[in-house]
């Protein structure tokens, strides 16, 4: 009779902890639900002298990972992006000393201020079904992003405000045309010239 009380308190204490996890998931998602204000348009006085790039999805592919290790944004989870036919973000999240694989797929959205909106399409978290906007909030809440991409639970997207990314000497980026399934990324850089 004792054996069966011992398998019958892990189970119990397995499904506890099973809903301590999504329980905990579901508050911080729930107790940080501000959510960023896109940028307005705003013209930009400056003169620049603008080039044209055409690049392709392997090179964009290493110039993102890189950045992405370069300025430390992997925070509490490791995380890569790779451009196939669509954005994909993997990453790692350790709960209770368990790992869940996050897999996040996008279709990306050149916009005609030169901005890139990903909208989302599909998201895997090891086995735990949860809706796509919990999941988008608590990796805006997670990840340390730059202060360009903005995360918009809501409206299961990431929006990448290229406007407001500076590079060095003050060159911006915009984005003329970003079709992976032909391999067709076109970008516009501004350099100023004052």
């Amino acid at each position: 009779m004792g054996n069966k009380n011992y398998w019958k308190i892990s189970f119990l204490v397995l499904a506890a902890v099973n809903l301590v996890f999504v329980l905990g998931i579901g508050l911080l998602i729930f107790l940080s639900s501000d959510q960023k204000e896109i940028p307005k348009d705003t013209t930009d006085t400056g003169t620049y002298s603008e080039f044209t790039i055409n690049t392709h999805k392997e090179d964009l592919n290493d110039l993102i990972n890189y950045y992405i290790e370069k300025e430390g944004l992997n925070g509490p989870i490791n995380y890569n992006v790779f451009l196939t036919d669509e954005v994909e973000l993997y990453g790692e999240v350790s709960v209770f000393s368990q790992v869940l694989q996050l897999k996040m797929t996008f279709e990306p959205k050149a916009l005609d201020n030169g901005d890139l909106v990903l909208e989302q399409k599909d998201v895997y978290l090891g086995d735990v079904k949860l809706p796509v906007s919990y999941i988008l909030k608590f990796i805006r809440d997670a990840y340390k992003l730059p202060p360009w991409v903005i995360i918009q639970p809501n409206d299961q997207q990431v929006y990448v405000a290229l406007r407001e990314m500076r590079l060095n000497n003050g060159i911006q980026v915009r984005v003329q045309e970003f079709d992976l399934a032909e391999d067709r990324i076109s970008m516009k850089m501004l350099v100023p010239t004052e």
